[in-house]
């Protein structure tokens, strides 16, 4: 059978049909139910009135708290991401970062802060990437709380003031807070600003609701010391560290939760190869925790975790679909067969994606803009979101995933420390 014959003939069987309704729907559906689930979010924890609000974020309980900055050649931003630390408005911190072995002006950089009591400096003499980092340092720490950051990141001032009382709960493990992009120079982040409001804030909201989360931002997290150890602390095996950490807490039945007015300002990647690095690591991140844990979320005790490991394989899959019916309409187009269900004209199924996937963009918008005002502004960009991230974003994960199944014989080169930002 020729080509023609064969697109022809693939075209007209069950699985293409298939494939045309997952497609199709997926976005659909998910988008609805993100909108949904972070509505009923917002409803219940971010609709506060001024009484209640005032009530649950009290100062009553002030656990000392430690900071935790990992750094590498950093000496572009560590200086900053200090000073914003040291105007955090909380009676008991301290500060500890972390050298790993930085080639560059970094600890020059922070030598100036050491002045201040509150701030220590561990260097270490073996370059082992942030994981390691982490877990060499946590013992040297000594608040009950530990803050891990990047140290590219500076905090909101009332940032523990949102956080910290989560932990007036026993089984609260951790916190995760709400990454807001402050460098917004290129096309590509302005996308990111709008992404983190839209996607990640938007899927960390409707996740609570479910009562599990998929990850602890890397950039912004509080950890209860005791948690950290009954976990093990940070698997320097796995390309993200957070993903995997996050689970084995609730594998471990602590809780996690998110807090949206807990703001980090972050700085993303503006070029197309810091994307690309960082987005791989990313999929490859998902893919292993899937594999790693995928047995023992089985367990039927563990089913409360099940909407976010069924969601995850539905994103995999999907993917793979979006990048098998492009192959198939691109070979159908050029040997002259219009592909079925497909058209370069926009049709009624492509407007109705693109509407609803805008209106998740514009519910994200909505919801984070009580913390960054500027926010608005960038929605004229999300025209281009599903242009551009989801074709990225299908080409990584088909590349990427497949590697998940060698969780534990790699590391090294994509995972020791996050790609270059310019």
């Amino acid at each position: 059978m020729d080509v023609y014959g064969a697109v022809v003939a693939f075209q007209s069987t069950p699985v293409y049909l298939a494939l045309l309704l997952y497609f199709a729907w997926y976005p659909l559906i998910t988008s609805v139910m993100w909108i949904f689930t972070s509505l009923i979010f917002f409803r219940r924890r971010e609709a506060l009135g001024p009484e209640r609000l005032a009530a649950f974020y009290s100062r009553d309980h002030s656990p000392l708290v430690s900071f935790l900055i990992p750094a590498y050649n950093e000496e572009a931003n560590i200086a900053a991401t200090l000073d914003g630390v040291l105007r955090v408005d909380y009676p008991r911190y301290e500060v500890v970062v972390v050298d790993d072995c930085s080639t560059d002006r970094t600890l020059l950089e922070i030598e100036p802060f050491l002045a201040d009591p509150r701030v220590r400096l561990v260097r270490k003499s073996v370059n082992e990437g942030k994981a390691m980092a982490l877990n060499d340092a946590i013992p040297l720490t000594n608040g009950d709380l530990v803050f891990v950051m990047d140290a590219d990141a500076v905090p909101a001032p009332d940032i523990l003031d949102r956080m910290v009382p989560h932990f007036r709960s026993p089984r609260c493990a951790a916190v995760t807070g709400n990454p807001r992009v402050v460098n917004r120079d290129s096309f590509l982040a302005k996308l990111q600003a709008i992404e983190f409001a839209s996607i990640i804030s938007l899927m960390r909201r409707a996740q609570r609701v479910w009562g599990r989360i998929m990850t602890m931002s890397g950039v912004v997290g509080i950890f209860r010391r005791e948690a950290l150890y009954d976990v093990g602390l940070y698997s320097p095996e796995m390309a993200t560290e957070d993903i995997d950490l996050t689970w084995r807490l609730q594998l471990r039945h602590w809780d996690v939760r998110y807090e949206s007015r807990a703001v980090m300002w972050m700085r993303v990647p503006q070029s197309l190869e810091g994307l690309w690095r960082q987005r791989r690591r990313w999929a490859l991140g998902l893919s292993q925790v899937l594999v790693r844990h995928g047995r023992t979320l089985l367990d039927r005790k563990h089913r409360r975790f099940w909407p976010v490991v069924v969601e995850a394989h539905l994103s995999v899959a999907w993917a793979y679909t979006y990048v098998i019916l492009t192959v198939v309409w691109f070979v159908s187009f050029a040997v002259g067969y219009p592909p079925v269900g497909a058209s370069p004209i926009p049709n009624f199924w492509g407007m109705l994606i693109a509407s609803v996937c805008l209106v998740q963009l514009l519910t994200g918008v909505a919801l984070d803009r009580h913390y960054d005002d500027k926010l608005p502004r960038y929605y004229l960009v999300a025209v281009f979101y599903p242009l551009v991230y989801w074709i990225l974003m299908a080409v990584i994960t088909v590349i990427t995933a497949p590697r998940g199944f060698l969780v534990n014989r790699q590391k090294k080169r994509i995972t020791l420390w996050k790609p270059i930002r310019e």
